[in-house]
């Protein structure tokens, strides 16, 4: 009976852990950028964060590649101030997000790890493998494009950024599929 019982519990903390979501890497627009000195203050202030692996610019195009640390809590709302702490704004941020039998429910939405995503244009369907996903939240995109997004998303959270989940006030990332 003993032996059972801990399978079981093996077989619970498996499962759990089957359902996670990994960030690998995300490329990351930044606004407001007029020179190198502006993109180092910004690659400077993201290598702070101890989830970022790497920052790689192209100036080019004002974007940063980043890589996460595997396994590591990533919080994108932490990039996003990192971004606005060197004094510029995220004009985009998609990320290749890996995920492991992750359903979205009939609204649009999946709860992995703590973390509640709302998908604008996808619903009751199940995500495996890596997809890459943009974040349109406000202070994610410019500020017509969220506007416009605005009018799109049928979701209670989506000028806040926060909605009651299971009784408790929690952040909602609201993403597109590519």
């Amino acid at each position: 009976m003993k032996t059972i019982k801990l399978f079981s519990i093996i077989m619970l903390l498996f499962a759990v852990n089957v359902s996670a979501q990994q960030i690998s890497t995300a490329d990351l627009q930044v606004t407001g950028l007029t020179c190198s000195m502006c993109s180092n203050a910004t690659q400077k202030s993201l290598e702070t964060l101890s989830f970022i692996t790497s920052v790689k610019p192209d100036l080019n195009k004002n974007i940063f590649v980043l890589t996460f640390k595997k396994g590591a809590d990533i919080n994108l709302d932490m990039v996003r101030k990192k971004v606005q702490d060197a004094g510029f704004s995220v004009g985009g941020l998609t990320a290749d997000f890996t995920f492991n039998q992750v359903k979205i429910d009939d609204k649009g939405q999946a709860i992995v790890d703590g973390n509640v995503y709302r998908f604008v244009n996808a619903k009751s369907k199940t995500l495996n493998g890596t997809v890459k996903a943009s974040i349109v939240d406000k202070n994610f995109i410019s500020g017509s494009a969220f506007k416009k997004q605005a009018n799109a998303v049928s979701s209670d959270a989506y000028a806040s950024g926060t909605a009651v989940v299971n009784g408790k006030k929690t952040r909602v990332y609201h993403l597109i599929l590519s």
